[in-house]
């Protein structure tokens, strides 16, 4: 007896199906391709119940000629493709000539079709695949499909179905997706007679993203784009304060067709790397194009898989478009309202061409004629625009820590003891003042004293400030602006023309700090402490410490083995204070054992967030009017804009939203 049967033509059409066709949906997204592959420029769908009852889909497209209404519905047939050369460039949302035999196998369709220019049109009517009836009909060009009773004749997929409310619900989702693919062609959703949305069509993208997606998405997004040759990428990318709680608002597409790409989705994610909270995603819409033959879209029976010839490049275009459009976001502007457009918030006059940056302020060593001071008196005052030299002795006696171990300072930032951080400089010398000012009063900022080669004993040195030309001093980098206080001891309030701006200064503070330390390439100075520190390690972190000990060395933590479960920690960064010296070490185990870090660049990420936090100013604390301007200089300049674990360092209120507040507009 025989064991292998050859399936009938209708049972396997019935199979064949499957992979096509696995809920209302997929008739919606076929059907749909169909209209875009014949240049509709006006689409409709209509859905009643979940989709399983009657979908109908109608276009303005070029429509079909009598002859070819009925061969469409035969398997393997399609006007797309002629022979295997064609998969080579597949440029067509349509190919594999399945799409209407599989619905039509499990369904009863009503095709209506006229030609452009045809005085009248055909209309065909099919059952689980037969054509019952064809011949004339009076319509408007186009086509329209109408699939009801979806799956009756296979029973055991129906009774698989969600409720109507989901699968209606996953219709909507694919028409949107699709619409939002296609921004030249107007698409309209009809759901048990209302409608769910509606596309204009104007081939603009901003008018596609605000009508499907809605205003609160739209007002949040940033444009982006990005050319390689043949590869460009453009659309919009949201502002990392509006990040979500899923990638549900993430959309892809290549060359028109809505894909879903592990490629695309990381390259996005890294660009939001340091900027965006942890368990939030951002929302996207990027349309990506490529020559035809330089992606295989012939991956997956519903081609919403691909695979791109050049996954570098592709992945280096989408990060470096995202990264550029985060570059640019202006922070200190508050959110408008929708006025057709999306927000312009990358307006290339708001940043400032080479030419229009100030040169640096460089220094000099100079031999210190002022006299030591004793340890616990005071140090004289140095003349604005001097840095002066303390001797350890000195130094401490300010109650900060050194290393006398380092030869190389950082004189952009002093931390006393007393507030709660240790000082941020190498050897024993230290800036009186944290800034210089230029020639013409406004401050300048990221100064990086250079030491001469024939340098001596920095004991016996101090700097002075020597200038350097600058350019183009009339065009300032930060608006005028008047810091009105702080609140709370830890906002900042700042009146910039119509607008009060709120600064966190923990997280400005905390950004400079991690973008410093970067910039260092994460090498830290190190101090060491006068009181070594003892921690107790729990379960397992002895290993973390010693496949991550190297990378600690670098960034300024010596961590020595003392018994069985305790070690002692003899160095820590220079920024961090030595009181936080076990809760830093034991933070950084934290987020190393909770698997944040699974490569050595995220590892040091890690522990930059660490250093970069506990080096920060408090909220509660008391804090220098200059350091204040410091901060503010930082945000007005675009320099920050998030802090590294993406929050969102400032929130503008417009005079607009005081006046409603006290009821002075309506």
């Amino acid at each position: 007896m025989a064991v292998i049967n050859i399936l009938s033509p209708h049972v396997a059409d019935m199979i064949a199906a499957g992979e096509v066709v696995e809920r209302p949906a997929s008739v919606i997204k076929e059907l749909m391709e169909n209209s875009f592959d014949a240049g509709a420029k006006s689409v409709t769908v209509e859905i009643k119940g979940g989709g399983a009852t009657y979908i109908r889909v109608a276009d303005d497209g070029c429509g079909m000629a009598p002859e070819d209404a009925g061969l469409a519905f035969m398997r393997h047939a399609t006007s797309k493709l002629r022979d295997e050369r064609g998969l080579e460039a597949i440029g067509t949302m349509g190919f594999r000539g399945e799409a209407l035999a599989a619905i039509s196998a499990v369904s009863e369709v009503e095709l209506t079709t006229r030609r452009c220019g045809d005085n009248e049109g055909t209309l065909v009517t099919l059952t689980a695949g037969d054509i019952q009836d064809m011949g004339p009909t009076g319509c408007p060009e186009g086509t329209v499909m109408a699939v009801k009773g979806l799956f009756f004749n296979t029973p055991a997929r129906l009774k698989f179905l969600k409720s109507d409310r989901s699968e209606a619900s996953a219709c909507v989702q694919t028409a949107l997706r699709c619409a939002l693919g296609r921004p030249e062609v107007s698409v309209r959703f009809i759901r048990d007679g209302k409608e769910e949305f509606f596309s204009p069509g104007d081939g603009r993208s901003e008018s596609a993203v605000y009508s499907l997606l809605g205003r609160d998405i739209a007002r949040d997004m940033l444009p982006c784009s990005c050319k390689d040759g043949e590869l460009s990428v453009h659309g919009f990318v949201s502002s990392p304060a509006a990040g979500r709680g899923s990638r549900s608002a993430q959309y892809f597409y290549c060359n028109g067709r809505y894909i879903r790409s592990a490629l695309l989705q990381a390259a996005v994610e890294q660009a939001y790397k340091n900027c965006l909270l942890t368990g939030r995603y951002p929302a996207c819409v990027l349309y990506l194009e490529l020559s035809f033959a330089g992606v295989d879209v012939n991956v997956h029976p519903a081609k919403t898989e691909v695979r791109f010839s050049q996954e570098k490049r592709v992945f280096d275009l989408v990060y470096h478009a995202v990264l550029s459009a985060l570059g640019m976001e202006d922070r200190t502007k508050a959110p408008a309202g929708y006025d057709g457009q999306i927000p312009e918030k990358t307006a290339a006059s708001k940043t400032p061409s080479p030419s229009a940056i100030p040169a640096p302020v460089r220094a000099v060593f100079a031999p210190d004629t002022r006299p030591a001071a004793q340890a616990g008196q005071a140090v004289p005052a140095a003349k604005p625009g001097l840095y002066q030299t303390l001797s350890a002795g000195q130094f401490r006696a300010q109650g900060c820590m050194v290393n006398s171990a380092e030869k190389t300072a950082d004189l952009t930032e002093i931390r006393p003891a007393s507030q709660g951080a240790a000082a941020s400089l190498g050897a024993y010398e230290m800036p009186y003042q944290t800034r210089l000012d230029m020639p013409d009063g406004r401050p300048a900022r990221d100064i990086r004293p250079e030491m001469p080669e024939n340098s001596t004993d920095a004991g016996s040195e101090r700097v002075k400030a020597v200038e350097k030309p600058v350019q183009n001093v009339e065009s300032p980098l930060i608006p005028d602006h008047k810091i009105v206080g702080e609140a709370m001891k830890t906002y900042i309030i700042v009146e910039v023309g119509d607008e009060l701006l709120l600064i966190d200064k923990h997280a400005a503070h905390e950004r400079l700090n991690f973008d410093r330390l970067r910039a260092r390439g994460g090498r830290a100075m190190a101090q060491t402490l006068l009181e070594p520190a003892t921690l107790r390690i729990c379960d397992g972190d002895r290993e973390l410490l010693e496949e991550n000990g190297e990378l600690l060395c670098e960034l300024g933590f010596e961590i020595e083995p003392y018994g069985e479960r305790d070690y002692i920690i003899r160095s820590v960064p220079a920024d961090i204070a030595p009181a936080d010296a076990v809760a830093a070490v034991e933070e950084v185990c934290g987020k190393l054992r909770g698997g944040k870090a699974p490569d050595p660049a995220a590892a040091r990420d890690e522990i930059l967030h660490t250093v970069a936090c506990k080096a920060a100013i408090k909220a509660g604390w008391d804090t220098d009017i200059k350091e204040l301007e410091r901060l503010v200089e930082a945000v007005l300049s675009g320099e920050i804009r998030y802090c590294p674990h993406g929050r969102p360092i400032s929130v503008a209120v417009t005079r607009r939203d005081l006046d409603k507040l006290f009821r002075r507009i309506v």
